[in-house]
C-alpha cells in the first residue's frame, strides 16, 4: 500500500479506541445506561455473553458502541437476548470475529439473526440466508428486513456508518469523519451546541458552516437542546 493509501485508511485505526462513555452510547442507542454495562459484563454461569466483556467504566470503541447499536436494534424487533447471545458466540467462533455485529451485516425476521451466506461462502447466491442464532442453519428467503440505520463498506462487511436519529435525520456516527463523533453535514454535533450556547443565531451558525438552517436545527435537537424554548428566552 502506497503512503497516499494509507493515509487514506488511517481512519481505521479509530475503529478500536475508547472514544464513547457508557452514558454516551446508552443516549445514542436510546438505552439506559445500566443496560448496556450489564451487555458488556461478565454473565453467570449459565449464560452466554451479550457484547464483548470490558472493565467497569471502561469507554467503548467505534466497533463495541456499533454492536450496541446493533443489538439494540435486534431487541426492538423482538429478538430475545439468549438468541442473540448464541448468534455472536457462534460468528465469534465461525469467523474467528470479535466483534461481529459490527463487522457483518444482519437480517431479521423479528425472531433470529440472518445473515447473507455469501458472506461465508461467496458463490451461494443471493437468496441463500444462514441463521446465526440457530447454530448456521440454512435457509432460502428475499423477505426477511435488513437493519435499516447502518450503511456497510463495499455493502456489506464493516458497519461504516450508523444513521444514529434514523435514516430521516441527518445525525451520523462515521469514524471517517470528525474522528467518530455524531456529525451533520460534517460537522460534529457538539460544535453546533457550543456555538448556539455561546448566544450565536441559528443563521449565523448554518452561515459560518455552509450549511442550511435546519442542518443546525437537527445537531442542536439531538445534543438535547430546545431550539424554540431557547429563541423565546433570547427575545
Amino acid at each position: 500500500m502506497n503512503a497516499a493509501a494509507s493515509e487514506r485508511e488511517f481512519w481505521r485505526a479509530r475503529l478500536y479506541v475508547p472514544n464513547y462513555r457508557i452514558g454516551e452510547a446508552a443516549r445514542y442507542a436510546h438505552l439506559s445506561s445500566q443496560t448496556v454495562a450489564k451487555w458488556h459484563s461478565k454473565p453467570g454461569s449459565n449464560h452466554k455473553s451479550t457484547l464483548s466483556v470490558k472493565p467497569k467504566g471502561a469507554s467503548l470503541s467505534y466497533l463495541q458502541l456499533i454492536e450496541v447499536a446493533v443489538v439494540s436494534s435486534f431487541r426492538k424487533s423482538g429478538v430475545t437476548l439468549k438468541k442473540i447471545a448464541a448468534a455472536r458466540e457462534y460468528l465469534a467462533k465461525q469467523l474467528e470475529a470479535e466483534f461481529p455485529f459490527a463487522e457483518y451485516r444482519f437480517k431479521t425476521d423479528g425472531k433470529d439473526l440472518w445473515m447473507d451466506y455469501a458472506q461465508f461462502e461467496a458463490n451461494s447466491g443471493d437468496k441463500t440466508l444462514l441463521a446465526a442464532s440457530r447454530g448456521g442453519q440454512l435457509a432460502w428467503s428475499d423477505i426477511i428486513g435488513r437493519l435499516q440505520e447502518f450503511d456497510y463498506e463495499n455493502d456489506g462487511g464493516l458497519a461504516i456508518r450508523w444513521h444514529v436519529a434514523g435514516r430521516n435525520e441527518g445525525v451520523i456516527i462515521d469514524p471517517r469523519l470528525q474522528f467518530g463523533a455524531p456529525s451533520v453535514e460534517g460537522v460534529a454535533t457538539w460544535a453546533f451546541k457550543g456555538r448556539w450556547d455561546a448566544g450565536e443565531e441559528i443563521d449565523e451558525i448554518a452561515d459560518d458552516f455552509g450549511i442550511a438552517n435546519l442542518d443546525v436545527i437537527t445537531a442542536l435537537r439531538f445534543e438535547g437542546v430546545d431550539v424554540e424554548a431557547g429563541r423565546q428566552t433570547r427575545h
